[in-house]
């Protein structure tokens, strides 16, 4: 069986929320890893093995506060890998800074086009890729003032945009909880995991 579109998650969990509400027929989802090393490959490796006509990182993540309140559904209009880089006495220096590459990738715009048109409620702008998930209030603030338009952060999907090559790439987020000191009382994954069931419901008909 064909499937024109390809759906990556980093755990299991994620990937049985998305499947959950997903067509089943022309919808492939599949765990690939935790973090952009083990995103990129997994994705790689599925690519390689199929022909998709687009693929999308999904999953849960941290909103930034005042931006995606918890339960809220994220699209991003530009994956950033926001620790690819160095650090410097003025501060962090993006690696475009350093002559060595990008860390910017952007959404495709007719499928973020059509998966806002699906998904009106969305909240669109930049997610963040970052190996160490943010623990602290003063992380969270330098973060927010680094990137004025970043409304989540997670740990896969500028790996999966790397993957991608070239083919239709997008981020597809539902909030669990919010960015800055690890508080799991205030995690509504149960309430994430819906709105990400909810939104895959809408993938095809915005990628088909």
């Amino acid at each position: 069986m064909a499937y024109p579109l390809l759906v990556v998650t980093a755990v299991a969990a994620e990937a049985d929320a998305v499947r959950a509400g997903a067509d089943p027929d022309h919808v492939l989802v599949k765990p690939v890893g935790v973090g952009p090393a083990a995103a990129a490959a997994g994705t790689a490796r599925l690519l390689a093995t199929g022909n998709y006509r687009a693929v999308i990182s999904a999953g849960i993540a941290g909103g930034f506060l005042g931006r995606a309140p918890v339960g809220a559904t994220v699209l991003g209009r530009r994956s950033l890998a926001a620790d690819l880089g160095a650090e410097s006495p003025d501060g962090f220096l993006p690696i475009e800074e350093l002559g060595f590459g990008a860390s910017v990738i952007p959404a495709d715009p007719l499928l973020l086009k059509g998966l806002t048109a699906a998904l009106p409620g969305a909240i669109v702008g930049d997610v963040l890729t970052l190996a160490t998930v943010t623990g602290t209030a003063a992380t969270a603030e330098a973060l927010a003032t680094r990137f004025p338009r970043a409304v989540a952060e997670a740990m896969e999907g500028f790996g999966v945009a790397v993957a991608a090559a070239g083919l239709p790439f997008a981020e597809l987020r539902a909030i669990s909880n919010p960015i800055g000191p690890r508080d799991r009382a205030n995690w509504r994954l149960k309430e994430a995991f819906a709105a990400l069931s909810t939104a895959s419901a809408a993938l095809w008909t915005a990628c088909g």
